[in-house]
């Protein structure tokens, strides 16, 4: 018997093995769906951090800054900025924050300077509440080190 592969052998593992990675396909899909309420902190979620969520995108954040390592890796990652500059004390983190934003621009050398956005006290609290609803989503452990 020779050993060689015919059409019809070629066909069966064509769509066998493309049926076989549809069904992993549709499986890790699922399980994917079925993990996103619990890691994503939706609960959470509140008018102020929908708030906060515009103006990141109106101020073009990303721009300069990742979040959830997605961005631009110009500027630091804010995914845990309320654990850096905050400790994790809401308060103490939105008072950082004020501060922060009402300085800009800093001269630091060798560094391009963030601009300044004349952000509200609520449009800064609205951010703050943004950062810290974003430093409580489940992100596999992202950023590998507490500086980003």
């Amino acid at each position: 018997m020779t050993e060689r592969i015919t059409k019809s052998m070629a066909k069966n593992i064509y769509y066998g093995g493309g049926i076989f990675a549809l069904m992993i396909f549709i499986a890790l899909t699922f399980d994917t769906v079925q993990q996103i309420p619990e890691r994503s902190n939706e609960v959470d979620m509140t008018p102020s951090v929908v708030a906060g969520k515009k103006l990141w995108e109106d101020n073009n954040c990303v721009g300069c800054h990742t979040l959830i390592g997605e961005g631009a890796y110009y500027a630091p990652e804010l995914m845990n900025v309320f654990q850096r500059r905050g400790g994790s004390d809401e308060a103490v983190f939105k008072a950082y924050m004020k501060g922060w934003m009402a300085v800009q621009p800093i001269e630091i050398p060798n560094r391009r300077k963030m601009p300044q956005f004349n952000l509200t006290d609520n449009q800064v609290d609205n951010l703050s509440d943004f950062l810290i609803w974003t430093s409580k989503v489940d992100a596999n452990e992202w950023p590998p080190t507490i500086e980003g």
